[in-house]
């Protein structure tokens, strides 16, 4: 029985690793100077934190908070997005490092980087 929740365990959280959200947001927030400058390099993730993955209508809604760690610090980073029409619009996106006041917002660098990608 141990094993067969063990298991589960594992397989639903390679599956939340696996979606666009998740993965999107994981690799942001581990490109970025900043948030790289508070926790150290490597960063990895720090248990499941929470998921919530929601079907309405067509449209898809995450909301996760991802724990993740460096040698220096640890934090979340925030996830709040919606799949319309087969795209993922982020309405939150942001890195909060334990014990800081001020948060590292991902939807700007994102938004900078895909102005980029059109040149």
């Amino acid at each position: 029985m141990v094993l067969v929740v063990v298991g589960a365990f594992y397989k639903i959280s390679d599956s939340i690793e696996e979606t666009e959200p998740y993965s999107h947001a994981f690799s942001l927030a581990i490109e970025n100077d900043n948030f790289i400058a508070f926790l150290g390099e490597p960063i990895e993730t720090n248990g499941m934190g929470s998921t919530n993955y929601s079907y309405k209508n067509e449209s898809i809604t995450s909301k996760l908070r991802i724990p993740i760690k460096g040698p220096k610090e640890e934090g979340s980073i925030v996830v709040d997005a919606e799949k319309i029409n087969d795209e993922w619009v982020y309405n939150l996106l942001y890195v909060e490092i334990d014990g800081e006041t001020e948060t590292i917002n991902l939807i700007e660098i994102d938004a900078e980087e895909e102005s980029l990608d059109y040149f």
